[in-house]
């Protein structure tokens, strides 16, 4: 088991851990350091196992604090999941059905019979009045 040094209120520290764990314990002892610098900025020196209370509790609260923060997001997270499946377990909505109106054959060839006509009139209207034919 190796053995790591920690600084924590000014004070050293040699504390064994698991193999591959010193990481954890340095990052661990660095916020008790924290709390400790806090306490010790306010205060001042204090006793060695009252420091290390202390900084402990403060950390328990944020903990506390941040489990609570942490339940209450789970929650939320939670029924946002429901939400979710409630949604996709309902029913498509049916297509919306569209008519658009078409024009029977027999009417567009009624108008373009009048069309034709018009046409042929306005041609002879033309003719009569010696106007040049448009195009």
């Amino acid at each position: 088991m190796p053995d790591v040094s920690v600084n924590i209120g000014g004070r050293t520290y040699e504390v064994a851990c698991q193999e591959g764990e010193e990481h954890f314990l340095k990052s661990a002892a660095s916020l008790l350091e924290t709390e400790a610098a806090v306490l010790s900025s306010q205060i001042g020196r204090m006793p060695e196992a009252r420091m290390l209370l202390m900084s402990g509790l403060m950390l328990a609260d944020k903990t506390a604090g941040m489990d609570e923060k942490l339940r209450s997001l789970e929650a939320k997270l939670g029924a946002q999941e429901a939400l979710i499946e409630e949604m996709r377990s309902q029913p498509k909505p049916e297509p919306e059905r569209i008519e658009v109106p078409v024009v029977p054959q027999g009417v567009r060839d009624s108008l373009a019979e009048l069309a034709a006509r018009s046409e042929a009139m306005a041609g002879e209207l033309e003719d009569r009045l010696g106007l040049p034919a448009q195009s």
